[in-house]
């Protein structure tokens, strides 16, 4: 089984991607999917998370409250660090478990997305590391626009991701999203006919 890494910064595109990879016969792993499988009430990173942060961060029905979550943590680097310290091995221990099952299940080609994959660590896992490229300005304002922040906000969540040009040197293929969506399909297109044919 061939597997993809597929990372790039926050609002960069790798959902768009996934959904072509996988509309290309890719199965997709999506890692936040699996962080928030990792988080859920009654799980050991739940309760270790709860003991790091506080009950504040939960919402009425027991389940992590992400935004609360994610506005402490993109604040302060240390506390960012202390969360991806309780989140990365349970996210990773998931990983495994479904990779295992792709690869008993004769699937081809798996695409492992990650936006954290190159900074937890995870580039072993893959056989190669596909990185989603934005430039800064077209990143701020897809955060923007997505998650209804201030130019502030998104700037500062930005600032705690590795910048998208050293993710994109550790790639081996770096893809550009700064055109249309038909021209991102074209390029993914391509980019799957000369490693899969």
């Amino acid at each position: 089984m061939n597997i993809i890494g597929l990372t790039g910064g926050i609002a960069s595109g790798k959902s768009t991607v996934s959904r072509i990879l996988e509309r290309l016969g890719a199965v997709v792993i999506d890692a936040d999917q699996l962080a928030r499988e990792a988080v859920m009430p009654g799980t050991s990173a739940h309760r270790s998370i709860v003991a790091a942060f506080g009950e504040g961060i939960l919402l009425p029905d027991g389940a992590i409250d992400r935004k609360a979550l994610g506005s402490i943590i993109f604040a302060d680097s240390s506390a960012r660090k202390r969360l991806e310290a309780i989140t990365h091995p349970a996210i990773r221990d998931l990983a495994e478990l479904r990779l295992a099952e792709l690869r008993r299940s004769g699937v081809p080609v798996a695409v492992y997305m990650a936006a954290l994959l190159i900074e937890a660590g995870a580039t072993d896992r893959v056989d190669e590391v596909w990185v989603v490229y934005v430039d800064r300005e077209t990143q701020v304002r897809r955060v923007m626009a997505r998650d209804g922040l201030s130019r502030s906000e998104a700037e500062q969540r930005l600032a705690a991701q590795m910048p998208m040009e050293e993710k994109a040197a550790r790639g081996q293929v770096v893809i550009d999203n700064n055109g249309t969506p038909e021209e991102l399909e074209r390029r993914i297109e391509e980019i799957w006919a000369k490693r899969f044919p």
